[in-house]
């Protein structure tokens, strides 16, 4: 079931920066008591492949998202203090060290399992035996949310494991929000800034067709 268009969330989880610090966070109040939107990105696993990679785009865009009044935020099921070893491993080593901004330690699954984002394929309890067992490796897809000032999530998107994201994508995506906030019309196909939107109604539809009829 998508999220789009509800609230996120109201669940505290603890959360590490780079500097060591331990905090518990919650996503829907960190949104609205900052009065910012928030681009939470989840990843599988700690001192893996494609993540690093990912961490590393998101922190070389994060002076693009801090124009944009938008906190990033990364995610897994890791723990705090694996997070903040890899926080301290270094780049040809295929650490993150380097990222500025905090890390989700959701080793208890209880927001990725509210979300639905882990690689579960099967669940099973055995009445005979009395044990609970996961197929699955039990850790998050590549899921992303972007949450608006009020905490209303306005994009959500889930990868497979394999398939690192585009940033490019969500800063435009937040572009495309926030002109709709602000100018009250919705944003075509490809739209970028500076690009023309359109009235949301037929004849709005209509002219913005007829001027790029080709």
């Amino acid at each position: 079931m998508t999220l789009v268009g509800k609230k996120f969330p109201n669940l505290e989880v603890n959360a590490i920066d780079k500097s060591g610090v331990t905090t518990k966070l919650n996503i829907l109040k960190k949104a609205q008591e900052s009065n910012k939107k928030v681009v939470l990105f989840w990843y599988p696993k700690d001192f893996t492949f494609v993540c690093p990679t990912e961490l590393h785009a998101f922190q070389a865009a994060i002076e693009e998202f801090d124009k944009r009044n938008t906190i990033v935020i990364g995610a897994s099921c890791d723990t705090s203090e694996v997070h903040f070893a890899w926080l301290n491993t270094p780049k040809k080593n295929g650490g993150i060290e380097g990222v500025s901004y905090p890390l989700l330690a959701d080793s208890n699954r209880n927001l990725a399992s509210t979300l639905g984002i882990l690689d579960i394929t099967d669940e099973r309890y055995d009445e005979e035996t009395k044990v609970f067992t996961v197929e699955g490796d039990n850790v998050t897809y590549r899921a992303t949310y972007l949450i608006d000032e009020e905490g209303t999530i306005f994009h959500e998107s889930v990868n497979h494991m394999p398939l690192g994201r585009n940033i490019d994508e969500f800063i435009r995506l937040i572009d495309a929000y926030a002109h709709v906030q602000e100018k009250g019309e919705v944003c075509p196909a490809n739209w970028n800034t500076g690009d023309e939107a359109m009235n949301a109604d037929r004849s709005g539809v209509a002219e913005y067709l007829s001027k790029h009829a080709n």
